[in-house]
């Protein structure tokens, strides 16, 4: 965890005591308190911004809680960090207080633009920076019912605000466009970085949700109680706790900017991008907010990955680990035999996909994405086409989570069989002929005559 000093004037002696932390502010542990001068007023903050967002939505859990108000912190600090995470609250219906979300942000961000439909020419003018190529008054983007817009029913022309969205969680997203000036054509630069609230019906595009935290939104049950929410009424108390969130963060500006917060095991990659801001804010604040920061982390992270939608290739890669973990794991499988049995599993859509089945020709376009090509493969006398397990491995050790390893049959090591057999070595004496070919049986079994060739043969 990261610690911090806040700057202080030689001069002033007002200290202010962390027993007096209000109620609603989450601090009861000052050990890892570097300045009881400014480090609990971080934290009774951030416990203040919760309760205000508490008082007029119901999140689905307390880890929501925190990330939320830690996100809304962290839009006053973006300029100290290389991502800006995207905030994402989403239902399976309308009603779940989605929309509540965003009006009660909209009084604690910096410079907020709420909108239900907003072109990508607006986005690129708001972010114009000046002379000195600095974005003086930054906006903090919130896109209310998102899926009109990015859903798979939304139309293609709004391909280039996605980009904006992408390109944007990065303070080195930028977008170029031609302009003309008479008769001369200029680049124009225009600044992409900005922080990003979405709010809609499902899932969004996956280049958006996984640059996203994402708070899945419910319906009130009925034993869940908000208070009424008026914007005229809440907005002079919304807006002094945005003032005093700004107060706070910008001298710790330079701090936050030189800041690399550890981060759990477990938050890595874009993960990592995401949490990262959130967690340099937690440890800024001090006391609970540093273990509620990372629990959260942990927590969420871990919930995106179990709802998150696999592609059809990937679910591919997982039911072809299934056929070949059902066939005892072996070297290669005929592509028919890999076809059949895929055909077979019931809650897989392989025997209808778009009301065709799956073929050998669609099996092989999917896997050569991951560059497994069928082989020519001989079982005894016969050949024929499939796949290799070892062709396999590195995809599935890729796109699919670990599992516990089937011992592969190998001729080495064959399957068990009911039937005893006694290999008989060349030195016996004693070793039977084939009544067939006149061979020597290199394999006995009680009741046969014939070698393994002439069996085979029959």
């Amino acid at each position: 965890m990261m610690t911090f000093t806040a700057p202080q004037d030689p001069d002033d002696s007002d200290v202010t005591d962390v027993t007096d932390t209000p109620e609603g502010a989450r601090v009861t542990d000052d050990s890892d308190v570097t300045d009881v001068t400014d480090t609990p007023e971080g934290a009774r903050l951030l416990g203040d911004v919760e309760t205000f967002i508490r008082r007029f939505t119901v999140l689905p859990d307390e880890h929501a809680y925190t990330a939320t108000t830690l996100w809304v912190a962290h839009a006053h600090a973006v300029e100290a960090f290389d991502t800006t995470p995207r905030l994402a609250a989403l239902s399976p219906e309308p009603g779940s207080g989605k929309t509540r979300l965003l009006e009660v942000l909209e009084l604690l961000s910096p410079n907020p633009m709420l909108t239900f439909n907003v072109s990508v020419a607006v986005l690129y003018r708001s972010m114009t920076p000046d002379e000195d190529g600095f974005v003086v008054d930054r906006p903090t983007i919130m896109l209310d019912e998102a899926d009109t817009v990015f859903g798979p029913r939304a139309s293609k022309d709004h391909e280039d605000l996605r980009g904006f969205v992408n390109a944007g969680y990065r303070s080195s997203g930028y977008a170029q466009r031609v302009a003309m000036t008479g008769k001369t054509f200029t680049i124009e630069t225009f600044p992409c970085f900005a922080p990003v609230a979405l709010a809609g019906l499902n899932d969004l595009p996956d280049t958006i949700m996984t640059r996203s935290i994402v708070i899945r939104m419910r319906r009130r049950a009925p034993g869940e109680r908000v208070e009424p929410y008026r914007r005229r009424r809440q907005e002079p108390e919304g807006h002094a706790l945005r003032d005093d969130l700004a107060d706070w963060l910008n001298p710790h500006l330079p701090a936050l900017a030189d800041t690399w917060p550890d981060l759990p095991d477990v938050i890595t990659d874009r993960d990592a991008d995401c949490w990262e801001p959130l967690i340099a804010i937690a440890d800024l604040a001090g006391g609970e907010w540093p273990t509620l920061a990372r629990d959260a982390a942990v927590a969420m992270v871990k919930a995106a990955e179990e709802n998150s939608t696999t592609s059809l290739n990937v679910r591919l890669l997982g039911s072809l680990r299934t056929v070949f973990n059902s066939k005892g794991n072996p070297a290669h499988l005929p592509t028919e035999v890999i076809i059949k049995a895929l055909h077979e599993m019931e809650e897989e859509p392989w025997s209808d996909l778009r009301g065709k089945a799956l073929d050998a020709r669609d099996l092989s376009r999917r896997l050569r994405q991951y560059g497994v090509k069928p082989k020519q493969d001989r079982d005894g006398p016969d050949r024929h086409r499939g796949y290799r397990r070892a062709d396999l491995e590195d995809p599935w050790s890729r796109y699919l989570p670990s599992e516990t390893p089937v011992t592969p049959v190998t001729p080495e090591s064959p399957a068990p069989s009911e039937t005893p057999v006694t290999p008989v070595t060349p030195e016996s004496s004693d070793r039977p002929r084939c009544d067939t070919c006149g061979n020597p049986i290199l394999l006995v079994v009680p009741g046969r005559n014939r070698c393994e060739r002439c069996e085979r043969a029959s």
